[in-house]
């Protein structure tokens, strides 16, 4: 029999591997997706292509994450964490060699499916537990974001005029995220449930509140990753200024973690995200229309970084914690896959707008469609 002290020590070693895999996965992540678009403007595509290749990753993420529920009751979440990091160094590796179309839209695929499995896998793993998911989803985004911050400033200052550099970095460390990756707690694949509710996981109570989160966060991150580096590029910043602006939004999204840790009752956690969702489409509209001016960029960007902070957090939490314990993996997988559509969404529509406006006016557009109350926290019929 396993004594507690035994299992205390336990907890705290997969706790480490967890926040090691986080980290170095994010890290890469974070270097990735600003080298990625920088990298296909300095072969040729233009903006309106950028965001389309940006576009055809979230489509692998949504169409991966829709799978996920199903796939955690036969893999177990840590292989599927560990997949997650060999994708996304082989996405980068593969647009260092190439410069093709065909190239660039395979990366972003593997890009997508290497987000879905890391992000669905790791929260799963964390809140599997008997403790507060909230507080442990806090600490894993807190980590993560911690990645997130220092990934985009390295790429900065590797770029230069190359971003192939930052790509390499980014593999490496994707691939060094294998090893805390597979020391992760063996924990099983989820059983089936025989008294499951009727009806759809997504439209339960709490599960779709969660969901709504999750498209203003995949939004402000499907932006993050395409049209404000563009944006900054073309309002004349260098690449270490949108590397460290770009930086200053993941850093406050740490912050918006960290502040919402202790928010465990579903009342308060659904004003807060009611409340985070406008913010977040505001500042991302502010940030277009003042692009130019640094501080004013910088200054939107960080509320809308402490904004969608709260909500990636407080989404999943309230989504694993609404459900049975077997089920929790497909609740998060639920949340992901609406965050993963909006994270298709919203570079598309500023592609389209784009093409037809400056980016700058296009990106006003999208943070006022973003802050906008269509249908808000309306609950669909299940």
């Amino acid at each position: 029999m396993t004594s507690p002290l035994t299992g205390q020590l336990r907890f705290q070693a997969d706790g480490a591997w967890v926040a090691a895999a986080n980290a170095t996965f994010s890290f890469a992540l974070g270097g990735a997706s600003v080298a990625l678009p920088l990298q296909a403007l300095a072969v040729g595509y233009g903006p309106v292509s950028v965001g389309l290749l940006t576009a055809t990753s979230a489509v692998s993420q949504m169409t991966c994450r829709m799978s996920l529920g199903r796939i955690m009751r036969s893999v177990p979440d840590w292989a599927i964490v560990a997949a997650a990091c060999c994708l996304l160094a082989i996405s980068c590796v593969l647009v260092v060699i190439s410069g093709q179309v065909v190239v660039f839209v395979v990366a972003q695929l593997l890009q997508g499916v290497a987000r879905a499995f890391f992000w669905t896998g790791s929260q799963t793993h964390v809140v599997r537990g008997d403790g507060s998911s909230v507080r442990a989803l806090a600490s894993v985004n807190l980590v993560g974001n911690l990645g997130l911050l220092l990934g985009p400033v390295v790429a900065g200052l590797l770029i230069g005029d190359d971003a192939r550099a930052a790509l390499v970095a980014s593999a490496v460390v994707a691939a060094i995220a294998l090893l805390p990756a597979s020391r992760l707690d063996r924990l099983p694949p989820f059983e089936r449930i025989a008294d499951r509710p009727p009806g759809r996981m997504w439209a339960r109570t709490g599960v779709w509140e969660a969901c709504y989160a999750g498209v203003t966060a995949g939004a402000w991150r499907g932006l993050l990753g395409s049209y404000v580096p563009i944006a900054l590029i073309h309002a004349g910043h260098g690449s270490l200024t949108v590397g460290i602006l770009v930086a200053t939004a993941n850093a406050t999204s740490i912050l918006g973690s960290w502040l919402v840790r202790r928010v465990e009752e579903d009342v308060a956690a659904l004003r807060v995200m009611r409340l985070g969702t406008p913010v977040v489409g505001a500042s991302m509209a502010i940030m277009g229309w003042a692009a130019g001016s640094s501080v004013v960029a910088a200054a939107a960007l960080a509320v809308s970084g402490i904004a969608a902070g709260a909500l990636q957090t407080l989404g999943p939490a309230l989504a694993s914690d609404g459900v049975h314990q077997e089920e929790r993996g497909e609740a998060i997988a639920a949340t992901g896959t609406w965050r993963a559509a909006a994270l298709f969404v919203a570079p598309l529509v500023t592609a389209g707008l784009v093409a037809v406006v400056p980016i700058g006016a296009a990106m006003v557009v999208t943070g006022a469609l973003m802050a906008a109350p269509f249908g808000r926290w309306v609950k669909p019929s299940a």
